[in-house]
């Protein structure tokens, strides 16, 4: 799925998700050995957050400004206003194994890279697909397809996540919490949304539920947590068919409650809290 999620920030600018056609920008694309095309020419029309104004008709590409670039696909984003910052959640590049085999195992590559939450300012590079970010490690590591290893370091150049997550969750909703409904520790924090894996054998999938993650003055302030989990409907999801439920995108009512959409079963839940 590469979509092209939007956001508008508060001064009429709106800021469109263009995800990577490719997994980690491969001569020859999720075939096994495969090098990756030198400087991933793909990075000028794709794999990045483009901004628009939102008071201009017919723009095209060359009518928009290239804010931030190595996303691979970024479907969940976010304006924060406590700072006034576009923040996202990456979907991580696949197949570390399937792909390099002598150099990751299989229990690797169910785990690695995170899910990673950015902060984005404008001109700001994460680093995909030349680097990703390895939560166990707690570094950014250079992509086997550029000559990487598993424990090569990839450049400082690129930005650091805010928040790393376990890998292949897929995150596809991210919410800063602006109402008052809920408790005061929910204020401003941020919800995500995790479709759930495909790809963590032989490891049980994960996902499958919404998260909470506490902030203090536009950043994080604590650790994750699951917030509504039950989405899967079965104690262990092996294949993602299992799954009767899986948690899309989010919204907040006026009144405050929480929305979350489930693109199996087209449902809508409303999560509300009474004292």
């Amino acid at each position: 799925m590469k979509t092209k999620s939007i956001v508008l920030d508060n001064d009429g600018n709106i800021y469109v998700n263009i995800g990577m056609p490719t997994n980690s920008c491969q001569e020859k694309d999720r075939q096994p050995g495969s090098m990756g095309i030198p400087g991933c020419p793909l990075l000028d029309s794709a794999g990045g957050i483009w901004q628009f104004r939102c008071d201009k008709p017919d723009q095209t590409y060359k009518d928009g400004i290239r804010y931030a670039t190595g996303l691979r696909n970024v479907v969940g984003l976010d304006w924060n206003t406590q700072n006034n910052t576009l923040f996202v959640m990456q979907h991580g590049r696949d197949q570390l194994h399937d792909l390099f085999p002598a150099l990751y195992n299989q229990k690797q590559s169910a785990e690695v890279p995170a899910e990673c939450m950015y902060m984005i300012r404008k001109g700001d590079n994460a680093g995909f697909p030349f680097i990703y970010y390895d939560q166990i490690q707690g570094k950014k590591i250079l992509a086997p397809e550029y000559g990487g290893d598993g424990r090569k370091e990839g450049s400082k150049e690129y930005i650091d996540p805010v928040v790393a997550f376990p890998g292949h969750l897929a995150p596809n909703g991210l919410l800063f919490y602006t109402g008052s409904q809920f408790p005061e520790r929910f204020r401003n924090g941020a919800f995500v949304a995790f479709h759930g894996s495909w790809n963590r054998t032989p490891e049980k999938q994960e996902g499958y539920y919404v998260v909470f993650v506490p902030f203090e003055n536009g950043k994080p302030s604590g650790n994750w947590e699951v917030f509504a989990d039950g989405f899967s409907g079965v104690s262990e999801v092996r294949s993602p068919r299992q799954a009767r439920h899986r948690p899309c995108g989010l919204a907040q009512g006026p009144d405050g409650a929480l929305y979350i959409t489930d693109d199996v079963k087209g449902a809508i839940y409303k999560i509300e809290y009474k004292q």
